[in-house]
C-alpha cells in the first residue's frame, strides 16, 4: 500500500473506544478531526502526548475539532489510562491493527539492534471533508499538541 499524503481521503474506521461503545470517523461528519497514533498506554512519551492533547482539549473543541488517539492497546487498558491521567480525549483500540495498517503507521522499528513491528508515532489532521490536511510523521512529543492545534485553527 502506498503512503497516505496530504489531500488524500482519510481511511474510514469504526473502533471500540474507552468507556465502552465505538468511535467512527463518520461520527464526525462535516467536522475536522485530529487522529494521533501512539505506541502504548501509560508509557512516558505516550502519557506526555495524551496529557498534552488533554490540556488543549477545550481549545480543540472551541475550534470544532475532535481529537482521537489510537493505539493497539485494549479498551480495558485505555480505561485505566484515561482514569489514571484524567484524559479528555477519545482513545480507540485497534487490537486487530487494521486502522494502523490503513494509515501506514504500523512499521518495522529497531531498538538496540533488534527489529520489531510497532506504531510509528504519527498525527493526521483531517479537514471537515475528512481529507488529510497535514501529517506529522515520527512525532517528537514536546510541543506537538500545540503545533497541531495551531494547524487546526488555520483550517
Amino acid at each position: 500500500m502506498s503512503e497516505l499524503a496530504v489531500g488524500d481521503n482519510a481511511p474510514v474506521f469504526t473502533l471500540p473506544r474507552d468507556g465502552g461503545g465505538t468511535v467512527s470517523l463518520a461520527d464526525f461528519s462535516g467536522k475536522p478531526v485530529v487522529i494521533y497514533f501512539y505506541p502504548k498506554d501509560d508509557t512516558s512519551g505516550c502519557t506526555v502526548e495524551a496529557v498534552s492533547f488533554t490540556a488543549l482539549a477545550e481549545d480543540f473543541a472551541k475550534t470544532g475539532v475532535a481529537v482521537i488517539g489510537i493505539s493497539p492497546d485494549s479498551v480495558k487498558r485505555h480505561d485505566k489510562f484515561v482514569s489514571k491521567h484524567d484524559l479528555k480525549v477519545i482513545l480507540a483500540s485497534d487490537e486487530g491493527l487494521d486502522v494502523l495498517n490503513a494509515y501506514g503507521v504500523w512499521k518495522e522499528k529497531s531498538m538496540y539492534g533488534r527489529k520489531y513491528m510497532g506504531v510509528e508515532r504519527t498525527t493526521f489532521l483531517l479537514n471537515a471533508n475528512h481529507r488529510i490536511a497535514a501529517i506529522w510523521p515520527k512525532v517528537k512529543v514536546a510541543g506537538h499538541a500545540e503545533a497541531v492545534l495551531k494547524a487546526a485553527q488555520a483550517l
